[in-house]
Parts: C-alpha cells; structure tokens; sequence
C-alpha cells in the first residue's frame, strides 16, 4: 500500500467512519487478497471518500487525466496527491490515449491490487442509475478478475455535486458490496461485453434500489432529460 494512501486511512479514512458511521453490508465479497474490480454507481465525490474508508486495502481509483496535468501551486499538489494515492489517469478523448488507462489497470490486478471503476463514466445528475458502459467488463476480460458489484447510498445527500466536502448530519451513508461477477473465460466481443455489463447495472440496482435509465448519462452540465 502506497505511505500516502496509508496515512490517509488513519487520518481521513478514521474522520469519515468516526463521523459519519457508514453502514457497511457484504464486506465478506470483497477478496482479502488477489486482484479485483469494484464497480459501483456514482452519486458524488465523496463514493471514493466513503469506499476507501471501508476496505482495509488499497484501492486504485481511475482519475481524470486533467487532473495530472495542472499547473501552478495547486496543480502540483494535486498531482503530487493523486500520485502518492495510487491513481490511474484516465484520458477522456478516447482514442489510443483512452487506452493508457488500460494499460496500467491491468498489471495492476493481476498483481494482486483492487481497481474502482464507475461504469456509467459520471456522476449521476439526478439520482438515477444509468446504462453502463462496457469498460469495466472489459478490464475484467483482460485481466481475469473478478467484478465486485458496489453500491453507494445517501452520499449525494452528504456531498451534492457543488458541494466542496462532506457535510456533517446530512444523511446516512450506506455501502453495499454484492456477489463477485466471474466473467474469466467469456468472449470480448461487443454483444458479449454489453451482456456482461447490463448484468452488472442489474447487480448495482439491485443493492442500491435506484431507478434505472436504459440511456447514458449526460455529460455534466447537461440536462438529464
């Protein structure tokens, strides 16, 4: 586990559960040691904050590559962050740079390590869940590891889209963790990987609750429609 990221989880990571006592169900799914992909819905911010401060391991989190890129006093420090936590960057203008993301997530787990994925690609405007895109299933091809379905209750209400961090009294948290999903074997193939990844939303819903939209998720600043 990389020294800033341990420091984080008996500083932050002690914040978060002291504060704000997340409820925690199907810890058990998550494998104590080996590579795996923890895929989850996305309502805020703080579901990195919350799952890191859940699970003893470390966890890789895909990270906007603008955000390894910045200039300045403050653009250092949050690359010099994100890169002590363990981050993989992610280009978002797809493409062969898109693909670098790829590249580091999978010696990643298959050296034993625990990548997070946010499979609908943003933040949820309105609190419903969103079709998946197919890149987690994907890594999980690649990689021969299993998907660890997440879900992630209350903390839109505890950190709004806005909000700069969490708020105290403002909402239960509550972390679901699912079944793994083995998918070692299946093919890669288009029609293949959308099955895989509509089997995963169905997981996520199910532990969540959230109502689903058979559509994308707009980018942020659009309307939901």
């Amino acid at each position: 586990m990389p020294p800033l990221y341990t420091i984080g989880q008996y500083t932050v990571g002690n914040l978060l559960r002291w504060g704000w006592r997340p409820t925690v169900e199907g810890l058990e799914h998550v494998p104590e040691q080996g590579g795996a992909i923890l895929a989850g819905n996305h309502l805020s911010v703080a579901d990195e904050l919350f799952l890191g401060a859940t699970i003893p391991r470390h966890l890789a989190f895909w990270a906007k590559s603008e955000y390894f890129k910045g200039t300045g006093f403050r653009g250092q420090l949050t690359k010099s962050v994100l890169t002590g936590l363990g981050a993989i960057p992610v280009e978002r203008a797809g493409g062969r740079a898109a693909l670098s993301a790829f590249d580091a997530a999978i010696p990643a787990l298959r050296g034993g390590d625990l990548v997070v994925v946010y499979p609908e690609g943003t933040r949820s405007p309105d609190g419903r869940l969103y079709r998946g895109r197919t890149g987690a299933a994907r890594l999980a091809v690649s990689a021969g590891v299993p998907i660890v379905p997440v879900g992630m209750i209350g903390t839109d209400r505890v950190q709004p889209i806005g909000a700069r961090m969490p708020r105290l009294g403002a909402g239960k948290i509550t972390v679901r963790f699912g079944k793994p999903l083995d998918f070692t074997g299946r093919s890669d193939d288009r029609t293949s990987l959308r099955a895989m990844t509509d089997e995963l939303m169905s997981e996520i819903q199910k532990l969540t609750g959230q109502e689903y939209v058979p559509r994308y998720a707009p980018p942020r600043g659009q309307p939901a429609g």
